[in-house]
């Protein structure tokens, strides 16, 4: 399933407001956006991928149409999706960016393959 490119628009243009340092990657049947060379934010069809610092896991799991990323079938805390439902407004998709490149500037880059 292609991931939703209408999202995919918004979730760029908020994030090269502010970051220069911006490569896509399809991957998982979606697009992710790497800031910096780390993932940050990714987008499917009904949801957005979004990589935050675990300590605000708890709290963020509490917001509306939040999920834990369960990918491969284990929770991984550090990660959730947002159901595109609750997305509705530039606000609210700035909120979940937001969390994700605050996160983005301490998180560790995933090591690079031989």
């Amino acid at each position: 399933m292609p991931y939703n490119e209408k999202l995919a628009d918004r979730t760029r243009e908020i994030i090269s407001l502010t970051h220069k340092n911006i490569e896509e990657k399809k991957m998982f049947g979606g697009l992710c956006f790497m800031v910096n060379d780390k993932m940050c934010v990714g987008v499917e069809q009904e949801r957005l991928m979004v990589r935050i610092d675990p300590a605000l896991y708890d709290e963020v799991m509490e917001k509306e149409g939040c999920k834990p990323m369960d990918f491969t079938g284990k929770v991984m805390k550090g990660y959730v999706f947002v159901d595109i439902k609750v997305l509705n407004t530039k606000r609210k998709l700035e909120y979940w960016i937001k969390l994700a490149l605050d996160y983005n500037k301490i998180a560790k880059a995933s090591k690079k393959k031989k």
